[in-house]
């Protein structure tokens, strides 16, 4: 693509381009309902996540003008419950030489009355090599922001690439620390970690002393925290191996956890890495820790270097829906924050015995709704259903009892996805009975099993038609239980304060 196409600013783009743009956006038939997404162009990763002056503050990567990876922006979303939305503007923009081909993925924190907003400044020479800064925006309770007027780190440590971004900063007792994505010379992904008294004034403290080798080319948006006594580090590690189940997208996201983190020495003991969704679009996951004390995470809905049907109509991607993080055994649980119950409409639901048999239900379909469906004294070798069936569209949800296996299959599932990375996902699961728990939209499905014990995220493109819901129990019995709500719009689809 022509570089000065890629990186335009916003306001290059001439009233009618920028109108055609917006009409082509309303026009679409997979605007979702209640998740934030762009109102025009590309969005990615989420940033600056924080509880800030009685608000939830979620900012993105933003390209307004097409739906590709070009010129970055910071766009602000507010929220006072998680549930409902609104869309505050543009927060950074990339115009100082710091950052002057990109505003890049970062982390927010609360200090003296604002928002200290920590970011990579994306820039290259005249050779077009790479230049990371890291640098600092400051919010007020207004909502006025503005930019310090140099890096706080201007150079990439010895040792690294000038692969060197997303930081993410946190507070401890004796000030600020800072764990940024990198890549090593031998070009081997890692982490490495700052403090800080002041956030402004950084030191390099080094890189961190995990148990993974050659774990994949780069580690993108790091994000450690401690939860339960225990130390959780969460990144999207690039260039993994699909091995069996695992690792079947193009990159991946997951985490490790185990001991807290050493700062004397910089060591991390920890277990197994373990990938945070099952799904096929799903990165870039981003936490924070709220007034209530309460670890939650959004991630982007999406995968970098992957075609979507939206692509033709001016807009990509979308959030996904803020989630509770509890520690189980080493093991992260994910489940759906309790303010969504704000969205819930009309409901519908039903019990019944399924017997070797497919059915639907009277009230029982949609486009828009979350759904809890349970399987129990499950008898048959598979039981599941199906969502957002049409004559020839259907996405289907097995669980093979026989087996243990959890699968999501999309081959059906509508208007293709421009992906070599396959159209079904599956992991294992043990138990005599299954729990779906579905947050279905317009144009994705976000399922937690069993009280978010495994987690699938997906984008789906189906006709508006396609509202079927069939729920399936093969060659034997299970008991089915389900409770339907119709979901409220949710999130602006302007720009405002209101």
């Amino acid at each position: 693509m022509d570089r000065e196409l890629k990186y335009r600013r916003l306001e290059q783009a001439p009233p009618e381009e920028i109108a055609e743009l917006r009409k082509r956006v309303k026009e679409s038939d997979w605007r979702q309902t209640y998740h934030i997404q762009p109102l025009t162009g590309l969005l990615n990763d989420p940033n600056g996540f924080t509880y800030y002056a009685g608000e939830y503050h979620l900012f993105y990567q933003w390209f307004p003008l097409g739906t590709y990876h070009g010129l970055k922006y910071w766009y602000h979303t507010a929220s006072k419950d998680l549930a409902y939305w609104r869309n505050a503007g543009i927060a950074i923009e990339p115009n100082e030489p710091y950052d002057s081909l990109g505003a890049y993925s970062g982390s927010g924190i609360v200090k003296d009355g604002k928002l200290h907003l920590m970011y990579t400044g994306n820039t290259r020479d005249e050779d077009w090599n790479r230049r990371p800064y890291q640098c600092m925006a400051v919010m007020d309770a207004d909502g006025y922001i503005t930019k310090l007027d140099k890096p706080l780190i201007d150079h990439v440590p010895e040792g690294y690439t000038e692969h060197f971004r997303d930081p993410k900063v946190w507070k401890v007792e004796d000030g600020y620390r800072c764990i940024i994505g990198a890549q090593r010379k031998d070009l081997a992904g890692t982490a490495v970690l700052y403090k800080s008294t002041d956030l402004i004034n950084w030191l390099f403290a080094g890189e961190l002393k995990t148990e993974l080798k050659d774990f994949g080319y780069m580690w993108e948006c790091p994000d450690y925290f401690e939860l339960n006594g225990q130390g959780v580090f969460i990144f999207c590690p690039q260039g993994l191996e699909a091995e069996g189940d695992h690792f079947r997208n193009i990159y991946q996201s997951g985490y490790i956890s185990g001991m807290p983190l050493n700062w004397e020495t910089l060591e991390f003991e920890h277990g197994v890495f373990q990938e945070l969704d099952r799904g096929f679009d799903y990165y870039a996951p981003q936490t924070m820790e709220d007034e209530q004390g309460r670890r939650i995470l959004v991630a982007w809905m999406g995968q970098p270097e992957i075609g979507y049907p939206t692509d033709t109509h001016g807009w990509a991607h979308c959030l996904t829906l803020p989630r509770t993080l509890e520690l189980r055994n080493g093991k992260l649980i994910q489940k759906p924050v309790e303010e969504l119950r704000k969205l819930r409409g009309e409901q519908a639901g039903v019990q019944d015995t399924l017997i070797s048999e497919t059915k639907s239900y009277n009230g029982i379909e949609g486009t828009a709704y979350e759904m809890i469906c349970e399987f129990e004294a499950i008898d048959a070798e598979a039981v599941g259903l199906e969502i957002r069936a049409g004559h020839t569209e259907r996405t289907v949800i097995r669980y093979d009892a026989a087996l243990g296996k959890i699968t999501m299959d999309r081959s059906a599932s509508g208007e293709r996805i421009d992906s070599d990375y396959g159209t079904v996902r599956s992991c294992r699961l043990d138990g005599e009975n299954v729990k779906f728990h579905l947050f279905v939209d317009t144009s994705s499905v976000e399922l937690f099993i069993n009280d978010g014990e495994e987690v699938f995220t997906s984008r789906i493109f189906p006709q508006s038609g396609s509202r079927g819901i069939y729920f399936f129990a093969n060659n034997g019995s299970s008991g089915l239980k389900v409770a339907k709500w119709d979901l409220a719009h949710a999130v602006n689809d302007r720009e405002g304060k209101d």
